[in-house]
């Protein structure tokens, strides 16, 4: 087992290779990964690209490549759950609730090219699993309390999983309605489940923001499943969310 912790993004990342090997390379190409994603998004980076848009002083197509990707991505997601995930904040551009997940989900490709076959990537709780802590062992990911850290809710398990949890445990009311333009009510925290981290974060970011609608809202959504944490402590589940 190979195991490092990167402090990046304002969070902290973890990479957790379970194959056999030296993996001290593959690791250096995600660290350097996850810190060019920081430079080119960071909105509180003077010199990155999102800044520098923010101020108007380069447009989209003048910024890094990947900014454009990641608008399309941010396109997409916004038409897939009906406007409630956007890519703006007060006005501004501000793809930092996609980011996050989608950079995740890049580098857990990148260990797969260089040969991986089971590792976890863990940015700040948002996680990409692939295979499983060793063949035919699932991953258990506990999704914590948003009312009480040291409890866990439930725990999710299986093989080939991302989890992805939106809330205000972390970060406080920092999510917004953007029909409302104002912050998300309604529920203490949301943790999606699926094969894919930067759809699964946005679906939890989305469904937060919908509130106690998100519950039905996600059992329509394919491939997906959901934990539900009220403002009252409750819990709901998706029907096939996969729990004990």
């Amino acid at each position: 087992m190979t195991r490092h912790v990167e402090p990046c993004m304002g969070t902290v990342f973890t990479i957790d290779i379970r194959d056999e090997g030296e993996w001290r390379a593959a690791i250096a190409e995600v660290v350097t990964w996850l810190h060019q994603v920081d430079a080119v998004f960071s909105i509180y980076r003077s010199d990155s690209d999102i800044s520098r848009i923010r101020r108007r002083e380069i447009g989209i197509a003048d910024a890094d490549p990947l900014v454009s990707e990641v608008l399309d991505r941010c396109l997409d997601m916004q038409r897939a759950t009906d406007g409630f995930f956007t890519a703006r904040r007060d006005g501004a551009f501000d793809p930092t609730g996609l980011v996050k997940g989608w950079a995740v989900e890049r580098a857990s490709r990148l260990l797969l090219e260089r040969g991986s076959r089971h590792h976890a990537i863990n940015g700040g709780g948002d996680i990409q699993a692939v295979g499983g802590t060793a063949p035919g062992a699932p991953w258990r990911v506990g999704i914590s309390d948003p009312h009480d850290k040291r409890r866990v809710v439930a725990t999710v398990s299986g093989i080939d999983l991302a989890v992805a949890t939106s809330g205000t445990a972390e970060r406080g009311s920092h999510i917004t309605n953007p029909y409302t333009g104002q912050p998300a009510a309604g529920l203490a925290s949301v943790t999606v489940v699926g094969p894919a981290l930067t759809a699964a974060d946005c679906y939890a970011t989305a469904a937060f923001v919908m509130g106690t609608a998100a519950a039905a809202w996600l059992d329509a959504v394919p491939g997906y499943e959901a934990i539900l944490v009220g403002t009252d402590g409750s819990a709901v589940r998706t029907r096939g969310c996969p729990v004990r």
